[in-house]
C-alpha cells in the first residue's frame, strides 16, 4: 500500500462514502472519518437510518475518496466494511467505540454520560472500513503551474 497515499488519508477528516444501492448505482455521503493506522481502519459515525448503512448492510463494498486541499491529490480507499450493533444502553461497545471515534473531533469525556445517552438517542453505529486497496494521486505527483 502506499504510504504517501495512507498520509494523506491521516492528514484528513473529510471523505465522499461511496456505496452501492439496491439497484446497483453508486450512492454518496460525505463524511467526517477517523483514521487508524496500527489496524489500517477507516471508522465513521453514522446512525442507523441513513441510507449509506443501509447499502453497506446489503453490500458491504464501500469506497472512500480523500481530496488534498488543494483538489489536486486524492486517495481512494477500498475495502468491505463491518457495522456495529446499534448503541442501545449507554456506554455500552458501540457507544464507548464512537467516545474513542469522536475524541478526535470534540471532548465527549467532559460528560460522558451525556455523550452515551446522545448516542443511544440518535441510534449510532460505527462503520469499520478496513483498508484492502488504496490508490490515488499522491501530493506533489503533478507539476504546479508558475
Amino acid at each position: 500500500m502506499s504510504e504517501e497515499l495512507l498520509d494523506l488519508v491521516a492528514g484528513r477528516q473529510f471523505g465522499a462514502l461511496a456505496t452501492i444501492r439496491r439497484d446497483g448505482r453508486p450512492q454518496l455521503s460525505t463524511v467526517v472519518y477517523g483514521w487508524y493506522p496500527e489496524e489500517k481502519l477507516i471508522r465513521i459515525s453514522s446512525t442507523v437510518d441513513r441510507a449509506k448503512v443501509r447499502n453497506l448492510r446489503r453490500d458491504p463494498r464501500a469506497v472512500l475518496h480523500v481530496a488534498a486541499p488543494d483538489g489536486m491529490a486524492y486517495a481512494v480507499v477500498e475495502g468491505e466494511v463491518d457495522v456495529s450493533p446499534v448503541s442501545a444502553d449507554p456506554g455500552d461497545a458501540t457507544g464507548r467505540e464512537m467516545a474513542e471515534l469522536a475524541s478526535r473531533f470534540e471532548d465527549p469525556y467532559a460528560d460522558l454520560d451525556r455523550f452515551y445517552q446522545r448516542m443511544v438517542d440518535e441510534r449510532r453505529v460505527v462503520i469499520r472500513l478496513p483498508v484492502s486497496r488504496v490508490y490515488g494521486l499522491p501530493p506533489g505527483a503533478l507539476p504546479v503551474r508558475d
